[in-house]
């Protein structure tokens, strides 16, 4: 009732990393489920091809053609549920790596590569803008030289002799 703060954060430190290898177990349970279960199928379709190669040894040639498809599209089947499991496996490791290191404290990296972009973006528009603006003042500074040259009243003496 009277739990200091220290207990009741050590207590959730500890339910947190409890939770944590709950899920990391849980997470190697279902890797090592979906291989038994892509092995048990690859098997399956293995002894399904071997049941039907040797059936097909006592029928036609076309019964034997069917055959061999079957067992193709088994092993593929297998194999499909092979690398299926294994992306499964792969995704539920890398989330609970990340669950982990988040518990003990550390950061996520930085995206060092969209940061680059970002900034190579604002470096191109920087520059596209300082050549407009130059070329808008040179323009201009032309414009008031013509517009100068144009309205120049030339005075010129006249010397009249007394």
């Amino acid at each position: 009732m009277f739990a200091t703060r220290k207990d009741r954060t050590e207590r959730t430190a500890a339910q947190a990393w409890d939770h944590l290898s709950a899920a990391m177990a849980a997470a190697g349970e279902t890797a090592r489920d979906a291989g038994r279960q892509a092995a048990d199928a690859a098997d399956r379709a293995s002894g399904l091809a071997g049941r039907t190669s040797r059936r097909s040894r006592k029928l036609a040639a076309k019964a034997n053609r069917k055959s061999h498809k079957l067992a193709r599209k088994a092993g593929r089947k297998g194999t499909y549920l092979a690398i299926r499991a294994g992306g499964a496996a792969d995704e539920a490791w890398t989330r609970a790596n990340a669950a982990a290191g988040a518990l003990a404290g550390r950061k996520p990296g930085r995206p060092w590569g969209l940061i680059t972009g970002v900034g190579l973006l604002g470096l191109a528009a920087g520059w596209v803008a300082a050549s407009t603006a130059r070329a808008a003042l040179e323009r201009q500074a032309e414009n008031e030289q013509l517009e100068l040259a144009e309205t120049a009243v030339v005075v010129t003496p006249t010397f009249e002799g007394k």
